[in-house]
């Protein structure tokens, strides 16, 4: 009965109709059986602290559910080619094999794409040892880039074309490219050579003494090179111009110095030495000072209208903004010690001497006259 049931409803004009709905319901089924064995690793894998499954899983969700509608598609079409002589059929082995090959490319790129959005996550970032930013996107790039030109090539050959020829041309073609393309070729390198040399990286603030250039880095890419300038601006620089200009990286420096000339007035000359040495026992004694470096507390010079000694310092933080907190405490706490010995902070001042003798016969010239 059941033989009957299936000779009836496979008609002789489509002797194909029952084998390809057999396949459909199998294709349907694996994809329901596949969504819920993603949908179960997917709750296992969040409680694991693991970047690659995490990824994995992530990256193949959609390629791996769209490579079975690709290649169970690909064999419904080749059921139904052999009951026809349409060329569109023809060429069906070679479609099937550049679809495989762009999902794959699919999956690889969005695999590379989902460990380098881990690596950079707070996730990672703060459980595990920290990874430089500038190195995962360059490397990133890198792989991407590699993916797409291996699949590139591949798609080609399976269309026909061959890649000796095509490599061939390339390497005629380039040399003409080079010529036409020379800034961007030289922005490139520059790019490739910062992230080589790392002279700074994504979140660093950098500075050039040579241009204009002051702000924090927010991307490092192949042609140029995004910085955040402090007034919100975002300023594009290309790659080469890092080649030709020193750029200064105040991220990376150990201390922040504290330099500063202070004056006392001449009539508070006595009390000058005892001013330095509890300003220097006051700065050996702050906990925000690096001991480590030069501290420096010494009288500099007889100025016009002051005693000036000077405070030479680092501080342990390397941050802007508690810098000055330390810088002002700092300061606050010098003004303390001069005014409890009896001293004060001078200003410009002039002072004129007048002759007695002459003040005296003013009043009778004025009289004569």
């Amino acid at each position: 009965m059941l033989e009957q049931w299936w000779t009836n409803f496979q008609p002789e004009e489509y002797p194909w109709l029952g084998d390809v709905f057999v396949l459909v319901l199998i294709l349907l089924s694996l994809n329901l059986v596949l969504g819920r064995l993603i949908a179960h690793l997917e709750i296992k894998f969040q409680k694991t602290h693991n970047l690659w499954d995490d990824a994995l899983l992530a990256a193949s969700r959609r390629p791996a559910l769209l490579m079975i509608w690709a290649v169970g598609g690909s064999h419904i079409l080749e059921m139904i080619g052999k009951s026809t002589d349409a060329e569109v059929f023809s060429a069906l082995d070679s479609l099937r094999a550049v679809g495989v090959v762009l999902i794959l490319a699919w999956f690889l790129v969005s695999l590379v794409r989902q460990v380098e959005l881990g690596l950079l996550s707070e996730e990672y970032t703060t459980k595990d040892e920290p990874i430089d930013q500038t190195t995962v996107m360059a490397l990133g790039k890198l792989v991407r880039s590699a993916v797409i030109i291996v699949s590139a090539l591949m798609v080609l050959q399976n269309l026909g074309y061959s890649i000796s020829g095509v490599l061939a041309f390339g390497g005629i073609g380039g040399i003409a490219v080079g010529f036409a393309a020379k800034d961007l070729l030289a922005n490139f390198f520059g790019g490739l050579m910062v992230y080589l040399d790392r002279p700074f990286s994504v979140g660093d603030w950098v500075r050039s003494p040579d241009k204009n250039i002051e702000g924090t880095v927010e991307n490092i890419g192949w042609r140029q090179t995004r910085i955040r300038t402090f007034d919100q601006r975002p300023l594009y620089v290309p790659n080469a111009t890092f080649s030709q200009i020193s750029v200064e990286n105040p991220s990376r420096m150990l201390n922040r110095r504290i330099y500063e000339t202070i004056g006392v007035r001449y009539q508070d000359a006595a009390v000058v030495p005892a001013i330095i040495n509890q300003v220097r026992e006051m700065l050996e004694n702050h906990a925000d000072i690096d001991l480590g470096k030069t501290l420096i507390v010494n009288f500099n010079q007889y100025n016009a209208s002051s005693l000036d000694f000077f405070i030479y310092t680092f501080t342990k933080t390397t941050k802007w903004v508690e810098y000055h907190k330390i810088k002002q405490d700092v300061l606050l706490k010098v003004l303390d010690i001069i005014h409890g010995l009896g001293a004060d902070v001078a200003f410009p001042t002039t002072t004129i001497k007048l002759d007695p003798i002459s003040i005296e016969k003013a009043p009778e010239r004025n009289m004569e006259q």
